[in-house]
């Protein structure tokens, strides 16, 4: 498999915090890769720094080939590599059908002016849109909500909502940010389904998560973090064993005894 993301020697400081230090990891076409560690290990920074919602102090971000460090977010939303966040980020009031439709419009917007002129191309763009987010809102069974406003929906629903406003942006990589935390075992294991769902359609998922039933049983490759810095990655039996890993979660009195 090709690699259709990569991070090189990707570092941020905060002052005289390096929250992310020579971070070296790839994601392959059709993967999905956990990334882990610790509390401040530096995990949602490095989301943000992959997207664009900060730049780096240095190191690099190439995405399908194409070097993305200093470009902004909605321009790397328009090259395929979208988001979630760990808190949802639904408008409540809105229903389910018109969230949906706010990740659409980033490839299929007709404009402003041909969208008040309601001209036939912007007519028939918006049917286009509407049947698209229908089918991806089947997909992932949130149909019978279409009509819903978001806030009315359980909390895990809500979570699939937001990956459906990504998916609906036609990406190419998602990166989910906490997608599991707060929930139920039900919804989890509703929330992982939907995963695999998204990468049975070649699309690729970085997902950040301290849930590691979850995560062990979704990812095909797992990068660990502390304190800034990659400290393991391989197949989830790999990690999970790993002392290194042990000791930055449990300490090292734990690390030795399992070695």
């Amino acid at each position: 498999m090709s690699h259709l993301l990569q991070v090189k020697k990707l570092c941020r400081q905060f002052g005289g915090l390096h929250a992310v230090r020579n971070l070296d990891f790839e994601v392959s076409d059709g993967e999905i890769l956990g990334l882990i560690g610790p509390n401040g290990a530096g995990k949602t920074t490095v989301v943000n720094l992959v997207t664009g919602m900060i730049m780096p102090t240095s190191g690099e971000v190439i995405f399908g080939g194409e070097d993305i460090t200093k470009i902004a977010p909605h321009k790397r939303a328009a090259l395929g590599l979208v988001r979630t966040f760990q808190s949802t980020t639904v408008y409540g009031n809105q229903t389910v059908r018109e969230n949906a439709l706010r990740g659409a419009f980033l490839h299929r917007y007709p404009g402003m002016l041909a969208s008040f002129l309601s001209s036939r191309h912007a007519r028939e763009l918006q049917k286009q849109t509407t049947e698209k987010v229908e089918r991806l809102m089947a997909w992932l069974g949130l149909e019978q909500f279409a009509d819903t406003d978001a806030s009315e929906m359980p909390y895990g629903h809500q979570k699939t909502l937001g990956i459906v406003i990504a998916l609906a942006a036609e990406p190419r990589m998602i990166l989910l940010d906490e997608p599991v935390a707060g929930l139920s075992a039900e919804e989890t294991d509703h929330v992982r389904d939907t995963i695999k769902r998204v990468r049975e359609q070649g699309i690729s998922v970085v997902v950040i998560d301290h849930n590691m039933r979850f995560i062990s049983g979704l990812c095909d490759r797992l990068v660990v973090t502390s304190q800034g810095e990659k400290i393991a990655q391989g197949s989830p039996k790999e990690v999970l064993e790993n002392s290194l890993v042990i000791e930055a979660y449990l300490g090292k009195s734990h690390a030795t005894a399992a070695d």
